[in-house]
């Protein structure tokens, strides 16, 4: 794993979305195809700008898996991750083939449908963000580290409900559903590469939990530090609480 620290979180959008296409046009260049994940949240606002605007990218040959979606709210919902991904991704380049969760239908349905595509072929790429309580995807602490299944239905806990009512994609607590189906970890970790885009001081004590604090259940993006091809994306208020040796060492 590579931690990398920018000025701020455009800066630090416009780096990991130049590592994305390089990726993605290799990718496409070796295979004729590039595999990816993508996540969602206020998070990835300046990555995915910076990347739907990156020249040489053949779109129309990039499949788009996402990591996770709400169980029980309708794709029209102003927090549907996929409602974001089709107008901040999807709609902006022209990805023609995606697979999105249906998390209002038949849910175990969906999770299978899926499943059955994304574990078909490797992924090429995964772009992914930490939460404020250090969950990768909707894996909130403790994670299943285990697990061999591609997706999860699993209980959002308060922290991370809460989040999603701070970046104000809900009214209020109650609002926010307490189920949702995630991309396992183990499965994100079989991506050949991972992009992890962290601005903004509200995760700086997830970054330091997760990067120097023990690898473990409880801080979930800790098992980032155990893939080969991951890079960490961070600005200098994610980054804040770091210690000045990491900080020195990343910057």
């Amino acid at each position: 794993m590579v931690i990398k620290i920018y000025d701020d979180k455009t800066s630090l959008g416009r780096a990991a979305a130049e590592q994305a296409a390089v990726s993605l046009r290799k990718a496409i260049q070796e295979g004729g195809r590039a595999r990816i994940i993508a996540a969602t949240g206020a998070s990835q606002f300046e990555f995915l700008d910076a990347l739907t605007a990156m020249p040489g990218i053949e779109w129309p040959r990039v499949e788009m898996f996402h990591l996770d979606e709400y169980v029980g709210l309708p794709a029209s919902h102003p927090a549907s991750f996929r409602k974001y991904l089709l107008e901040r991704l999807i709609q902006r380049t022209g990805i023609r083939k995606y697979h999105f969760l249906e998390g209002d239908g038949d849910v175990p349905k969906a999770v299978r449908m899926v499943a059955a595509e994304l574990v078909a072929a490797p992924i090429d790429v995964a772009f992914v963000g930490i939460g404020e309580n250090g969950h990768l995807a909707f894996n909130d602490p403790p994670a299943d580290f285990q697990t061999e299944e591609p997706y999860l239905i699993v209980d959002l806990d308060e922290a991370c409900r809460r989040q999603q009512v701070g970046e104000s994609w809900f009214a209020e607590l109650s609002q926010v559903p307490k189920r949702a189906i995630s991309m396992s970890v183990g499965q994100i970790l079989k991506s050949k590469e991972i992009i992890a885009v962290v601005p903004e001081a509200r995760k700086a004590q997830a970054v330091k939990s997760c990067f120097e604090g023990e690898i473990s259940p409880l801080a979930p993006a800790s098992i980032l530090r155990t893939h080969a091809h991951a890079t960490v994306f961070l600005d200098k208020e994610s980054a804040a609480l770091l210690s000045p040796e990491k900080r020195k060492a990343f910057a």
